[in-house]
């Protein structure tokens, strides 16, 4: 269960030096001083846990309460141009059907099988070939889907106005406050700023989401033989990462856990691993481990392992 004081304690450990970060950069860049964009990663790893903070509102994870935890999650939504209520659906929907192949494209890494793949016409497997490119990935995808996808509940949009508010209201009030630093600060100097530091932010959020469910010994299964439990601990990766990003993380590394349990606030995940250590070698992963994984492309139901290109035959 969430401790409210320890999630204030948690969330102002994070945006009072977010804020202090993007306000100093806005004004010495203002001034000149392009020297300060070099504060971009600290910037965008603070909006990385925003982020995460956002994420655990989502799973009614941070708050006791359902309307603390979403009414905390829209406002943090804004900062990361992210439509609370649109993405909180679709993550709902990765949570419920992750590792199920007959219930993919929710919230996702989108991922073939070699057979699928085999069936494609050659537009489109060329098409798939590119959006596997970790350039596309985490660098051209992340920008797409925050800047562009996200302003529009896209998925969403017969599932009820809920979600169009939801998108519309984060758009207004994210222009509001872009609006309000332009005034202030210059067109120049507040796209210099913001941009990189939710860019940044959004191509890590997405390598680690990826390198979650994306390894070689990833569990999938028809739906007739799928297990929840089983896909959360087994379709699910740890990711052991060392301080200080284990904080600016907000230990999400800790994946395998989450997904079996997406109640427990992430300040409260490392807990877990000491109560049962076991936990902590499966599909365990450190930073140097996590090339491997960026190689894999498609999903050999045969050999039941994630392959690249290369390992298909395709």
């Amino acid at each position: 269960m969430p401790h409210t004081g320890r999630s204030i304690w948690e969330l102002a450990a994070t945006l009072v030096p977010f804020f202090a970060v993007m306000l100093a950069m806005l004004i010495a860049v203002d001034r000149g001083y392009a020297a300060a964009l070099v504060l971009s990663p600290l910037a965008g790893f603070l909006l990385l846990r925003t982020f995460i903070i956002q994420h655990d509102c989502g799973h009614g994870a941070f708050f006791r309460k359902r309307t603390g935890n979403d009414w905390t999650g829209r406002a943090l939504g804004v900062l990361t141009f992210t439509p609370y209520d649109c993405w909180s659906r679709s993550h709902t929907l990765h949570h419920a059907n992750t590792g199920n192949l007959d219930a993919r494209g929710f919230g996702d890494v989108d991922t073939l099988t070699v057979e699928e793949f085999r069936s494609l016409s050659g537009l489109k497997r060329l098409f798939y070939r590119v959006y596997r490119h970790p350039v596309v990935l985490f660098g051209i995808g992340p920008a797409y889907l925050f800047l562009v996808r996200h302003r529009l509940p896209i998925g969403l949009m017969t599932a009820g106005s809920k979600y169009w508010v939801s998108a519309i209201a984060t758009n207004v009030a994210t222009a509001v406050i872009l609006g309000c630093l332009i005034f202030l600060f210059g067109l120049a100097t507040t796209t210099l700023v913001v941009i990189p530091a939710l860019l940044i932010a959004a191509s890590v959020g997405v390598w680690l989401f990826y390198i979650q469910h994306q390894f070689e010994d990833a569990h999938w299964d028809k739906r007739k033989d799928w297990s929840f439990h089983e896909a959360a601990l087994r379709g699910s990766s740890y990711l052991d990462l060392r301080q200080p990003l284990r904080w600016f993380t907000g230990n999400i590394g800790i994946h395998h856990v989450h997904h079996l349990m997406s109640r427990i606030p992430f300040y409260r995940l490392p807990d877990v691993l000491r109560a049962f250590p076991e936990l902590s070698q499966l599909n365990r992963f450190t930073m140097s481990q996590t090339l491997r994984p960026v190689t894999l492309a498609l999903w050999d139901e045969e050999k039941r392992k994630l392959v690249t290109f290369r390992e298909a035959a395709v």
